[in-house]
């Protein structure tokens, strides 16, 4: 129903003027809250549709262009959808480099202005996964192996490159799940870490993020594992 109401508006804002007092047609559509999202930088452009809530039957068009560069370039997988998302990582892989996106949409033969992001730098905006975590016993000891998370590109093999190309720091939190108590167990570069536990039968749980020293950021922490120790 509202999507209808919404719908029935739009039209009578076109073809009566006059008589529905309302925002022009072309800025009533045009799309709301451009931003980039980027994880592990995978950046992506979001938007919401625009005030003329017509959802699904507008079509949407991209186009980006690096700071500083007078013409916009379009990006053709993102011409003329109607989901509300654009991948534009293979656009914005200087990860160094400022970029803008910008999105219009169209309706009937209307077309709506261009609605900008803010600057956006991926070195500076991308959010870091925690790491993926294994545990094995081995001689009392838990061994946690931790792998970073993919970066989205591939290397001259084809494989793919990790988040490590960046000097990545891991943190291994240790939970003694009788004590109720948290300890910081490790710190550092390796990958593997041994953990010495000290009281046998008891229930441990492990906790890992990643830290960033160029950046001053890390990542939310690892989902818990946990294991009893023998």
């Amino acid at each position: 129903m509202t999507l209808k109401c919404c719908f029935l508006g739009f039209l009578l804002s076109v073809l009566l003027p006059g008589v529905v007092e309302t925002q022009p047609a072309n800025e009533s559509l045009k799309p709301q809250r451009v931003h980039f999202q980027s994880r592990n930088f995978h950046n992506i452009l979001h938007w919401q549709p625009g005030r003329a809530c017509l959802g699904n039957n507008s079509i949407y068009f991209v186009q980006y262009k690096v700071y500083g560069e007078r013409q916009w370039k379009n990006k053709e997988n993102c011409w003329g959808i109607r989901e509300f998302f654009c991948d534009l990582t293979n656009e914005t892989s200087d990860i160094w480099e400022p970029y803008y996106g910008r999105v219009k949409t169209t309706l009937a033969g209307i077309h709506s202005g261009w609605t900008m992001t803010q600057r956006f730098t991926p070195w500076w905006e991308t959010k870091i996964d925690p790491p993926v975590m294994n545990i094995t016993h081995i001689n009392g000891s838990l061994l946690v192996n931790l792998h970073a998370p993919n970066l989205p590109y591939r290397d001259q093999k084809g494989e793919n490159v990790s988040m490590e190309y960046y000097e990545l720091v891991y943190r291994v939190f240790i939970i003694n799940n009788s004590l109720e108590k948290e300890q910081k167990v490790y710190e550092g570069a390796h990958r593997v870490v041994e953990v010495k536990v000290t009281s046998p039968y008891t229930g441990y749980c492990v906790v890992a993020e990643i830290y960033q020293p160029m950046l001053d950021r890390k990542s939310q922490r690892s989902r818990e594992r946990c294991v009893e120790s023998p």
